[in-house]
């Protein structure tokens, strides 16, 4: 398991400790498995990215660490630790208690989390005394401070507005401001910034990172833009058909990526220092539940991909600073070309 920055250099435990994760769907045609034997570690502080296609199983797993999947929908193995606390197996009242005191959540659409027909006061209050035992006074100068803290101009003065009186860049701050009502160790950041301007979306990121940094919040970053990834995160989980398939330091992945799909994802970001005629394309699509194909489950995108591939599923292992799901990686054995055939996109 990569040890996070902050936990290799304090030997901290783990804020959020997730081991052998497995989210199922039971059909008429068998179970499909939408999140599988997923681990990794989050500290205080840190700010873990979650990237891969749609598909791959990203909001699945953060659903799952806060309880949310729809029936029939369930976690049939494995378990989630909250600060060393088991919060998988708890009861519906004791992860209410959890959801929003503990564990923020920040979703993709805003406003699917905010009711267009009460002002942002009132939801931001609303919020704040259902965790906090605060005054509706109280309540309310916790508004105007958290909106002025996530960048809201004249808060006060916005506190009655409601939210088609927002930009989209604005709700999503609000969202935000939601999430973090009674400062939760947690923060679930699920697509923050998509369908934002380029200039919004670089705010709402320079928001998240100071956030973290000055409240110590962990927050597990889900998206699909590598690029987001880079600005971001201290470590990146890489995900693919509901498998981790590299995980490690974000500068490393980024810069020198040991799986040929993150290569692949790496490829298809602009770069201002090199000419290109045509950005990398990965050739097919990701597999749906029902026909995840044997072995690894990339091997029929990949253009490294021989005959283990096609038999046996790798687990992560050691890849240069990185672990990756890879059989270029095995130290022996039936391990194919070798891990040197891969390029990252600084390899010149």
């Amino acid at each position: 398991m990569i040890r996070t920055r902050q936990q290799s250099g304090r030997g901290d435990a783990a804020l959020l400790s997730v081991r052998g994760l497995e989210v199922t769907f039971p059909t008429r045609h068998g179970t499909l498995v939408a999140v599988d034997d997923i681990s990794f570690d989050i500290a205080a502080g840190e700010i873990l990215g979650v990237v891969g296609e749609s598909g791959a199983g990203k909001s699945m797993t953060g659903n799952a660490v806060i309880n949310l999947i729809e029936p029939p929908g369930r976690i049939s193995a494995g378990e989630i630790r909250l600060a060393g606390e088991r919060i998988d197996d708890l009861g519906s009242t004791a992860l209410r208690r959890i959801r929003g005191r503990r564990i923020g959540m920040i979703f993709q659409d805003p406003l699917t989390s905010l009711n267009p027909l009460y002002s942002i006061g009132y939801q931001l209050a609303e919020t704040i005394r259902a965790h906090l035992d605060l005054s509706a006074g109280q309540a309310r100068e916790r508004a105007v401070d958290l909106l002025d803290q996530v960048g809201i101009p004249d808060p006060a003065a916005r506190l009655d507005a409601y939210p088609h009186q927002f930009s989209g860049g604005m709700r999503q701050r609000v969202v935000i401001a939601l999430a973090l009502c009674a400062d939760p160790e947690l923060v679930i950041a699920d697509e923050p910034t998509t369908a934002l301007d380029v200039s919004v979306q670089a705010q709402i990121l320079t928001l998240l990172r100071r956030l973290c940094r000055e409240r110590g919040t962990a927050v597990l970053l889900i998206t699909h833009d590598m690029g987001v990834i880079a600005e971001t995160a201290d470590n990146v989980a890489v995900m693919y058909a509901g498998r981790l398939i590299e995980h490690g330091p974000a500068t490393t992945v980024v810069q020198r990526p040991q799986h040929p799909y993150t290569v692949g994802l790496m490829g298809s970001i602009p770069r201002l220092d090199t000419e290109v005629d045509r950005l990398t394309q990965i050739p097919g699509s990701m597999p749906g539940l029902a026909a995840i194909p044997p072995g690894c489950a990339f091997h029929p995108r990949c253009p490294h991909a021989f005959g283990r591939c096609q038999r046996e599923r790798p687990d992560l292992m050691p890849a240069e600073s990185t672990r990756a799901a890879c059989w270029l990686h095995a130290a022996s054995g039936d391990r194919g070309p070798g891990p040197a055939v891969l390029r990252g996109p600084h390899d010149g």
